[in-house]
């Protein structure tokens, strides 16, 4: 591409940001994004075992651009924190493994890509809970759609238990090569 073409494509690229205030630079706290358009989580249910698969590489590098933002799916922090069948967790050295390769194909595009770690609380069922157990939540109070099971309501002795589910995420999620975003 010679200068005048160059010069050409910038002065188009500056007219549509003119246009279009989304597409405009934004430096966000150390992050230098490109526009202001960001991958917002969604929930795939894509997840075998609550592993991420090889399609989610594709899945995030089609949708990475150069300086862009991505939020991942919601990702759980323990075995305990699953509310949806088929999401990815972050909790196992398996899982961490499993993600690397989509941060990394994130990353060979340029994109800065966060890991959304959660924990559902009571928005879950026996079916996913380990052993067939109740979920647990700050309540005892059940949600009322039918797919939801009664909650247990956490003792104050187990709280650091689930503080400590989100201290590993957070480090597991860093080992994998993401930044966070706490749900």
């Amino acid at each position: 591409m010679d200068h005048q073409e160059q010069q050409h494509n910038t002065t188009d690229n500056d007219t549509l940001a003119a246009k279009h205030p989304l597409l405009t630079p934004y430096k966000m706290g150390n992050f230098n994004l490109s526009q202001r358009v960001v991958l917002a989580p969604l929930t795939r249910q894509r997840s075998f075992n609550n592993v991420p698969q090889p399609h989610a590489i594709l899945y995030y590098s089609q949708r990475t651009s150069k300086g862009g933002l991505l939020i991942t799916e919601a990702t759980g922090v323990s075995d305990t924190a699953r509310g949806y069948p088929n999401t990815p967790g972050i909790w196992t050295e398996e899982q961490v493994e499993a993600w690397k390769p989509t941060v990394d194909a994130v990353h060979a595009k340029g994109g800065i890509f966060f890991c959304q770690i959660w924990h559902v609380g009571r928005v879950s069922n026996y079916g996913l809970e380990p052993n067939g157990q109740a979920p647990i939540s700050s309540t005892d109070k059940p949600l009322a759609p039918a797919e939801f099971s009664p909650p247990r309501r956490l003792r104050t002795d187990e709280i650091p238990q689930v503080v400590n589910a989100f201290r590993i995420a957070a480090r597991n999620a860093i080992e994998a090569g993401m930044l966070l975003f706490f749900k």
